[in-house]
């Protein structure tokens, strides 16, 4: 395709090992569907133990070569370039990815690759400001620290956010001294390809990040994850998942961080700005087909505001337009494939067979015959025990129950294996810090959602995720602590 224009002929997304691009070894490819018309994008290199291989071995060798011979200030600029050159693509970039995921094209230009570059521009500038600890022993010796680099890291990434979410691992990756093979999700190939490009016209020394296209546990994932030579794992997607690559590492002791799924609690207090409430819900809801792991899909509204907020809640969301991804006033796009969408599609099926009512959605727009289009849907009338109400989801689905008091809402927020992120809206500073404390959640935001500081800590609990991400959270786990001590 020609840069900063709609695609207009098949994309083939070759692997990337040692500094080029190359076929599988036995040729074997698989298709790249659009998810908004059913149609085929291009054909990808379908990798196994023998790419993963040739990938590992390189990426070993680029860990003693120029690499490793850079400065802290060399590798910031580099990753600063890159950075930049994601700007310059920004255009190209938004359309791969709207493309890829069936994601309004609004979204992956407003969102998706600013965000994907300012990873590295942030990471840049990060790694150049931190200092390590020193101390000094009475008279008798000096202890300081030492950073080093992890290793050879694997990074599986998903396939709802796959640029976004791979610089933001990919960054401090490399700014820490690591060298990278990185497995993208099969749905979604084409823009962790053209981040190669990138990533060697920014000057990143060959081998130093490598890319293999292929599937899970019984391919090129369950080889990066078994590979005795791949020192440390990286990994976004579902639990199952992450469980098969603990199972599988689990001989080579490597060093693991997991961001799993997510069935977030959004907590409605009644004396809450509900004008406010329904403005963001209608985001944390729906934004990407619900498709995000952060997404609010669980939503319990103080009794006395519950008719008030279904109301207008419901008349917000008929507002929400479906439409083709390229459309520019499309708000909710294709689900990813057809896999996904028969999967959520089933969820709904449970919830009527519950007794659920179905409030607005709950079916394919009438004027959208082909793609994976699903109408955002509001449930009610659920017990908490349902498994609409208990299990994620990861589509344009959310349940609303109402609640009674503080300690009910709580303790119903809390009945889940998952810790990912909550919501709460009240305008009572003394309940907001009460409740946010007694929520069992790795990020809790106050009347708002989404907001994010990337020096902050990022990660789940319980079922949604193993350590933190963000700042310097981020570069512990890519990189290796060593204390010296001089003696005196």
């Amino acid at each position: 395709m020609t840069k900063n224009a709609p695609i207009t002929e098949p994309i083939n997304c070759l692997h990337f090992i040692n500094g080029q691009f190359t076929e599988s070894l036995n040729k074997k490819t698989f298709e790249n569907i659009d998810p908004a018309t059913e149609e085929v994008l291009g054909t990808v290199a379908e990798g196994g133990k023998e790419e993963v291989d040739l990938a590992v071995a390189a990426a070993r060798r680029a860990l003693n070569g120029p690499w490793k011979k850079m400065t802290l200030t060399e590798r910031s600029k580099i990753l600063r370039r890159i950075g930049d050159l994601i700007l310059e693509r920004q255009d190209e970039l938004a359309y791969l990815e709207s493309y890829d995921t069936g994601k309004p094209l609004s979204l992956a230009k407003k969102i998706d690759v600013p965000r994907a570059a300012y990873n590295f521009h942030f990471f840049a500038d990060y790694i150049t400001s931190v200092s390590n600890e020193a101390q000094q022993q009475d008279d008798q010796a000096i202890h300081y620290s030492y950073r080093r680099p992890v290793g050879v890291v694997g990074i599986i990434k998903p396939w709802n956010l796959p640029l976004l979410l791979l610089t933001w691992k990919l960054a401090p990756c490399l700014g820490m001294g690591n060298t990278a093979v990185i497995k993208p999700a099969e749905w979604t190939p084409m823009t962790a390809t053209v981040l190669m490009e990138i990533c060697k016209e920014a000057g990143v020394p060959d081998g130093v990040v490598n890319l293999v296209h292929g599937f899970g546990p019984n391919s090129a994932g369950g080889a990066i994850s078994e590979h005795p030579d791949v020192d440390a794992i990286s990994f976004i997607g579902e639990p199952g998942t992450g469980s098969a690559i603990m199972k599988a590492s689990a001989d080579s002791l490597k060093k693991l961080s997991f961001e799993l799924g997510g069935k977030n609690p959004n907590i409605i207090f009644a004396d809450a700005d509900l004008d406010e409430v329904i403005e963001t819900t209608i985001r944390s809801s729906f934004i990407n087909q619900g498709e995000v792991c952060l997404c609010g899909s669980r939503i319990y509204v103080e009794r006395p505001a519950y008719e008030k907020f279904l109301e207008k809640f419901t008349a917000e969301t008929k507002k929400l337009k479906v439409g083709l991804p390229l459309e520019a006033d499309t708000n909710v796009g294709a689900l990813v494939g057809k896999e996904h969408y028969d999967r959520v599609n089933s969820y709904i099926d449970i919830a009527r067979a519950d007794g659920a009512d179905i409030l607005t959605g709950g079916g394919r727009p009438e004027h959208l015959d082909k793609g994976y289009f699903l109408e955002p849907t509001i449930v009610t009338g659920l017990d908490r025990n349902s498994r609409c109400v208990r299990e994620e989801i990861f589509g344009p689905v959310v349940t609303v129950l109402p609640f009674d008091t503080e300690e009910e809402v709580i303790a119903q927020a809390n009945d889940t294996h998952y810790g990912l992120s909550a919501t709460i809206w009240t305008n009572d500073l003394r309940r907001a810090h009460r409740v946010s404390h007694q929520v069992e959640s790795g990020i809790v935001w106050v009347n708002t959602w989404f907001l994010r500081d990337l020096r902050t800590p990022f990660g789940g609990m319980k079922h949604s995720g193993i350590g933190r991400t963000g700042g310097m959270h981020s570069l512990d786990f890519y990189s290796e602590l060593s204390n010296i001590t001089i003696k005196l």
